[in-house]
């Protein structure tokens, strides 16, 4: 996961029948939103998400079950989360921003789903090299669609 630059792993990707995800949230990837903090290293056996409100925020993501991939995927803003850690102790924090999305996306592997099935614009699936010569203002995006 850290060596391909990723922030979670999902024991399915690695050919492991368990429901467990890793994961952390380094700081640079904290937003401003209020419930958004970075996080160490967690590895959380037996996840379960439960979604709070309807507030949804689109967002890039990317996989490394889909490498070399990017696209834009909406997310719920905000999650409370629980499941076990590694000794066995109860782990439940209420989350925004990316550490929301960075559980949802690792949790949604446990299920068989990988982050372009999420998506609602498949027009916004990129190869990451494309998107790294002709990169894409998601807030200028945005703002378009909800003007037009």
């Amino acid at each position: 996961m850290e060596d391909a630059g990723g922030t979670g792993l999902a024991a399915p990707q690695v050919h492991e029948p368990s429901r467990l995800v890793v994961f952390r949230v380094p700081e640079e990837r904290v937003t401003e939103m209020p419930g958004d903090s970075s996080q160490d290293l967690t590895v959380l056996v037996n996840p379960v998400v439960e979604l709070l409100g309807r507030e949804r925020a689109l967002g890039w993501e990317g996989c490394l079950s889909v490498p070399g991939l990017r696209g834009v995927v909406p997310r719920h803003s905000r999650i409370r989360y629980r499941g076990t850690s590694l000794d066995g102790e109860i782990i439940e924090r209420e989350v925004e921003g990316f550490h929301a999305r960075v559980v949802q996306h690792e949790c949604d592997h446990l299920d068989g789903i990988l982050y372009p099935q999420r998506m609602t614009d498949h027009r916004l699936l990129f190869f990451l090299e494309e998107l790294q010569k002709h990169p894409i203002d998601l807030a200028a995006y945005i703002a378009e669609q909800d003007s037009g």
